[in-house]
């Protein structure tokens, strides 16, 4: 499996998709107006910065004028509001996708630290004894499983052609770590998924033989982990 990463990781075009060949790009969301800087998870009400509308712009820009045949998408608001441009750009209508959607985490609604955040209570560590599962939130194992199935069936839903899939951080990085044989735990602090970032999964029948990651908006500012 080959991967690539840079501005030109994913560009090719239709016209070099052999006819047995599928492109699913996993588009993670821009960035989340969130003054408070919490952990917003699968809360309700967190919409895109004006900021992050420009990543989706930016996003959108990059994948112009590929073959791209459908759309999917996580049910959060900040997924759908990335898709958005997209479904106006190609034509299409976003289809909603609940396995693309953030991993549950049980910090969800407040600030994670040990300062002012979650860890200054000591009722809150129970959580942290297993990070490799892990013991916080839905199992590493659990978001690999969806999101390769979800993939999977996007794969065949484009079949010969590409589709774009937005989703988050922590399901598009598990997922890439398991195509490419890795641990699924890992430190959150060095996750190649930025803010608007594309990784693409290119589909020979129904296997995936490369993965290629591009940042069309540059990284963004700094971001809460796991959004």
């Amino acid at each position: 499996m080959t991967e690539t990463s840079g501005a030109n990781a994913a560009d090719g075009g239709a016209s070099s998709l052999p006819s047995a060949s599928t492109v699913v790009h996993l588009l993670r969301h821009g960035e989340v107006h969130n003054p408070g800087r919490i952990l917003y998870g699968r809360l309700p009400g967190f919409h895109l910065s004006e900021e992050g509308r420009l990543m989706a712009k930016a996003a959108t820009g990059f994948l112009a004028g590929r073959d791209v045949v459908a759309l999917r998408s996580s049910p959060l608001d900040r997924a759908r509001e990335t898709a958005a441009p997209l479904a106006a750009q190609f034509g299409l209508e976003v289809d909603v996708d609940e396995r693309l959607i953030e991993p549950t985490n049980r910090y969800e609604g407040t600030t994670f630290g040990v300062g002012s955040g979650a860890l200054r209570h000591p009722a809150d560590w129970r959580y942290l004894y297993n990070p490799f599962r892990p013991s916080w939130g839905e199992p590493y194992k659990a978001i690999a499983d969806r999101m390769l199935a979800a993939m999977a069936d996007a794969a065949r839903a484009a079949r010969g052609h590409e589709i774009v899939c937005v989703s988050h951080q922590l399901p598009i990085w598990t997922a890439r770590r398991a195509v490419e044989g890795q641990h699924l735990w890992h430190d959150p602090r060095r996750r190649q998924c930025a803010l608007a970032s594309v990784t693409t999964f290119r589909y020979t029948g129904d296997t995936i033989t490369s993965v290629t990651y591009c940042e069309p908006a540059d990284s963004g500012p700094p971001e809460t982990p796991g959004a």
